[in-house]
């Protein structure tokens, strides 16, 4: 591929100059190798540098790229793809862009970049009789396997450019749902051990093949075709990879510009900032890695009194006496900042008494309200499906005259989970010491401490957390409003 250059604007009186900056950039954009993916962690301008690989040829007639994000709204987001090219493509080569169906055309080569998105798993069929030169993914690890392989058949040209892939991605253990089979395959490039990238191996290419649907791998391509003496080489047909890791120290320009970049990184919450400033491959929320319960330092037996606004948050379960409990968390938010659990409801009810003890619960919360002279919100989780929606519409008009809302809730459950895991993390939550009730010998400061050091987000029981997270979520966004009843 050569080595990247500065790219100017031709035929104009000022010159532009775009270079890539030491690092990340540099290394992926000066990589021969036919599959190059880049990044590990946030911050380090993965996405510029496959906006500038996308450059390289669009001098030259019929060259094309595409490149993909899962979701097509990514792509038109505030800052994203979309977004970033203008701020790199405006004004070089006859560059032309029509928003209409995301792409900039090159004058006079007529060569042209796309973006596009590649939602469902059978999208990548929309592509078939394509030709693509340069196929590029930002953020792979959003993409699944089945789709990123596939689409190398569509990884072909006539226009004299050796076809080639590129993409981004940021760190995900390898039994995500989704991105797991990236993580396998960089593992050559990871240790094993920490998680961490192994730094000696950043860039180094390596040589792979499939057969019997099993990836071989060599540090050549002879040596790769030495494995595999019976077969001819145009029948296996290796081809060069390789992994580049980058961190936030990659881009000093960002840093520069943005110097609070890097705290909004360091009050992630402990696996996300694993993940996202120090592109760890192996962390999981395992149990004590979402919430710890040391980081609960402490416990008050006084409601404060500066507290300015309250939510209680319910999770909803309809079986008496076993299954999944109901939880109903009362989250408020203090004058200084902080955040305190005030109490928990959790019991394995039926569908009526539940209804009940929700109802019991409102007319207690509204008396502390009143008492602190704070607003009071009331939110339901509305489970997906129509017996989730009758179930949540149910509980809003048994509690008609309180302020309730409905929460439709998206996404994974640790997810809702991180922001409350970040600020428990930091030590800006506090929990009183009586909690509740003691059910089967258990107090409820001792229930919800267990259930929160082991949630996960995935297995065992999460009910407490999740009605926690809810409250957490919804009270930390609001502003400070005082009340007179």
């Amino acid at each position: 591929m050569g080595s990247a250059v500065a790219i100017a604007a031709p035929n104009v009186s000022k010159v532009r100059e775009i270079r890539p900056q030491p690092g990340l950039q540099t290394k992926f954009l000066s990589s021969s190798a036919d599959i190059v993916i880049g990044g590990g962690a946030a911050g380090s301008s993965k996405t510029f540098s496959l906006l500038m690989e996308a450059l390289r040829h669009v001098d030259v007639p019929g060259f094309g790229a595409v490149i993909f994000r899962r979701e097509s709204p990514q792509i038109t987001n505030q800052g994203g793809l979309w977004d970033e090219s203008e701020n790199i493509y405006t004004g070089l080569y006859g560059a032309k862009p029509n928003r209409n169906d995301l792409s900039w055309t090159f004058y006079p080569a007529k060569a042209k970049i796309r973006f596009s998105h590649m939602q469902l798993a059978a999208d990548r069929f929309n592509w078939d009789g394509s030709q693509i030169p340069l196929i590029g993914y930002d953020q792979l690890e959003s993409f699944e396997e089945i789709q990123f392989w596939y689409m190398l058949s569509r990884n072909r040209t006539t226009c004299g450019v050796r076809p080639y892939v590129r993409a981004t991605c940021n760190p995900v253990p390898e039994d995500d749902a989704t991105g797991g089979w990236l993580c396998k395959l960089i593992a050559w490039w990871i240790d094993q051990e920490t998680g961490y990238p192994i730094k000696e191996r950043s860039g180094i290419i390596r040589w792979f093949a499939r057969r019997n649907e099993t990836i071989h791998w060599a540090d050549s391509r002879g040596a790769l075709l030495e494995m595999f003496p019976n077969v001819a080489a145009e029948d296996l047909e290796p081809k060069s990879f390789t992994f580049i890791p980058g961190s936030l120290r990659d881009n000093p320009i960002l840093t520069k510009k943005d110097p609070g970049y890097r705290g909004n990184l360091l009050a992630l919450s402990l696996v996300e900032r694993e993940r996202l400033l120090y592109g760890n491959w192996k962390i999981k929320p395992d149990a004590g890695k979402v919430f710890n319960r040391a980081w609960f330092k402490f416990m008050l037996r006084a409601i404060p009194t500066d507290i300015n606004f309250l939510v209680r948050y319910w999770d909803k379960a309809g079986t008496e006496g076993g299954g999944a409990y109901s939880a109903g968390a009362l989250v408020g938010r203090r004058s200084n900042g902080r955040h305190v659990l005030l109490n928990i409801k959790r019991g394995q009810w039926s569908a009526n008494n539940r209804e009940v003890m929700i109802q019991q619960t409102a007319a207690a919360d509204t008396e502390m309200a009143r008492s602190l002279g704070c607003p009071l919100e009331i939110w339901v989780e509305q489970e997906p499906g129509s017996g989730g929606k009758e179930s949540a519409q149910s509980t809003v008009m048994n509690l008609a005259g309180y302020t309730i809302k409905l929460d439709r809730v998206t996404g994974a459950k640790l997810t809702r989970a991180l922001p409350a895991s970040a600020q428990a993390e930091a030590g800006n939550i506090d929990l009183m010491e009586n909690l509740g009730e003691t059910l089967q010998g258990v107090s409820a400061l001792e229930a919800f401490l267990t259930e929160a050091q082991n949630f996960n987000g995935v297995s065992g029981v999460k009910d407490q957390v999740d009605a926690f997270s809810g409250a957490f979520n919804h009270v930390s966004l609001k502003r400070s409003v005082s009340l007179v009843w």
